[in-house]
C-alpha cells in the first residue's frame, strides 16, 4: 500500500490544531475547561523567567484569552495536576502519575554521583533528615532548609539537593508552589494512594506514552514520539512504532516540509479523516511563549513552518542575534516575525524593545495594527495584579 501524502499545508493546520492553538476562545474559562486544555496539551511547560509572564500563564492565555493565573495552579493544589519532570518542570494531569514511577526508579543515582560526592554531609543522613522534617511540619518550602554552602549543581546547596532527589525519585511530591517557589511534602499527603499504587509494566508505559504522544502529535517520528513526554527511550518508540504498524494500529505516511522535502512519520489511522474536517487555523496575530510545546522541537518547526528559533536567554548578549526573551508570532497557520519584549509593571505596558519579520513577511499596516493589538492584550494580562504562584 502507497504512503499516505500529507502537503505541508495540510500538516501545519493539524499540528497547530493538536495543539489547541487552531482556536482561541476569548471569553471567561471556568477552571473546569483549563484542566481539559492541559489534558489537550498533555503538560504545561513551567519556568521561572518572568520578563514578560512566566511561561505556563502564556501558554495558557495565547490559547484563551480569558484564561486566569489562579485557575492552573488551583488545579495543581486541589490534586487535578502534579508537578514533575517531562524535558523539563511541569504540570500533568494527575492520572498521568502511575507511568511516572519509571521516571522514579531511573532518578535514584547511587551515593558515589559526583552531586553527593560534593557535600561533606553523609547523603543518607541527609535524607533521613529532610524527610523527619516534613513528615514532623508537614510541608515545607525550600527556603525552611537553608543551606550553609552552594554547590556546583544548579547553586544547590546539600540540603535543596536531598529535596529534589526526594522529589525526583517520588518519596516526596510539589504540594504547591509559592510565587514560583516549591513547596515539598510526602508524596503520600499529595497524591491519591490508588495513582501511588499503581503499577505500569514498562511495556504498558511504552505503549501508553506513544499513544498518548501521538494523539497530541497529530504525527511525528520514533524520535518525536519519544521526546513528547520524555519517558521513553527512542530505541523503545521505534520499536513500537514497528509493533503497531503490524497490528495496523498506526500508518505510516510521506509529510512534505515547509522547504518541499519529505521525510516518513507516523499517525493514527484517523488522520486523513481529521484533516479534512479542519477549519483553518485562529488568524489574528498572537505572541507565543518561548517554551511553548508547538515549538519546543526546534528542528520540528524549522522543518514544518520554516521558522527558525532559538531562545538566547542564555547566550551572552553580545552574541544575540536578536535579543534576551524573543517571542514567536504567529499569525493563523504561520509564524511571521518574532519580537523582543519586556514588561514594565510599574508603568503597567510591555516594552517592545526589537520587531523583525520573517523573510518574505511584510508588516503592511493592517499587520502592524494587528501585532499592536496583540501587544496590548498580551499587557493587559500581564500587568494584572500578581498573585501567589
Amino acid at each position: 500500500m502507497a504512503k499516505l501524502i500529507i502537503t505541508n499545508s495540510d500538516a501545519r493546520r493539524l499540528f497547530l490544531h493538536k495543539h489547541a492553538l487552531g482556536k482561541r476562545s476569548s471569553g471567561p474559562l471556568p477552571q473546569q475547561d483549563v484542566l481539559s486544555l492541559v489534558r489537550e496539551l498533555g503538560f504545561v511547560q513551567l519556568d521561572s523567567i518572568n520578563t514578560v509572564e512566566r511561561a505556563h500563564h502564556v501558554i495558557m492565555f495565547s490559547r484563551a484569552s480569558g484564561y486566569e493565573r489562579e485557575s492552573l495552579s488551583g488545579l495543581h493544589h486541589q490534586g487535578a495536576l502534579f508537578e514533575h519532570l517531562t524535558h523539563d518542570a511541569s504540570l500533568l494531569p494527575i492520572e498521568f502519575y502511575p507511568h511516572w514511577h519509571h521516571r522514579f526508579r531511573n532518578a535514584r543515582t547511587p551515593f558515589s554521583h559526583a552531586r553527593w560526592q560534593e557535600f561533606e554531609t553523609d547523603p543518607k543522613k541527609l535524607l533521613a533528615h529532610v524527610r523527619r522534617r516534613i513528615r514532623k511540619e508537614g510541608a515545607l518550602a525550600t527556603r525552611a532548609f537553608e543551606d550553609e554552602r552552594k554547590g556546583p549543581w544548579w547553586g544547590w546547596g546539600p540540603k535543596k539537593t536531598a529535596l529534589e532527589y526526594l522529589f525526583r525519585t517520588g518519596e516526596l511530591a510539589i504540594a504547591r508552589r509559592d510565587r514560583f517557589e516549591k513547596v515539598y511534602d510526602l508524596a503520600e499527603r499529595v497524591i491519591p494512594a490508588e495513582l501511588r499504587s499503581a503499577r505500569p509494566t514498562r511495556r504498558q508505559t511504552v505503549d501508553w506514552s506513544c499513544r498518548e504522544a501521538l494523539t497530541r502529535l497529530g504525527f511525528g517520528t520514533a524520535r518525536e514520539i519519544a521526546g513528547f513526554f520524555d519517558l521513553v527511550e527512542i530505541a523503545e518508540a521505534r520499536d513500537w512504532t514497528k509493533a503497531a504498524l503490524r497490528k495496523k494500529e498506526i500508518v505510516e505516511l510521506t509529510l512534505t516540509a515547509k522547504d518541499g522535502s519529505t521525510h516518513t512519520a507516523f499517525a493514527l489511522p484517523s488522520l486523513e479523516a481529521e484533516i479534512v474536517s479542519l477549519e483553518p487555523a485562529h488568524a489574528p496575530a498572537r505572541f507565543l511563549s518561548p517554551f511553548d510545546p508547538s515549538i519546543r522541537d526546534r528542528k520540528r518547526t524549522s522543518r514544518l513552518f520554516g521558522f527558525d528559533y532559538t531562545i538566547e536567554v542564555f547566550v551572552p548578549e553580545k552574541k544575540r542575534r536578536y535579543g534576551y526573551y524573543v517571542m514567536p508570532i504567529l499569525e493563523g497557520e504561520r509564524f511571521i516575525g518574532r519580537a523582543d519584549l519586556k514588561t514594565l509593571r510599574a508603568e503597567n505596558r510591555i516594552e517592545v524593545k526589537g520587531l523583525w519579520p520573517e523573510p518574505n513577511v511584510v508588516f503592511d499596516r493592517h499587520r502592524k495594527d494587528a501585532i499592536d493589538a496583540a501587544v496590548a492584550e498580551l499587557s493587559r494580562f500581564a500587568c494584572q495584579a500578581r498573585i501567589a504562584e
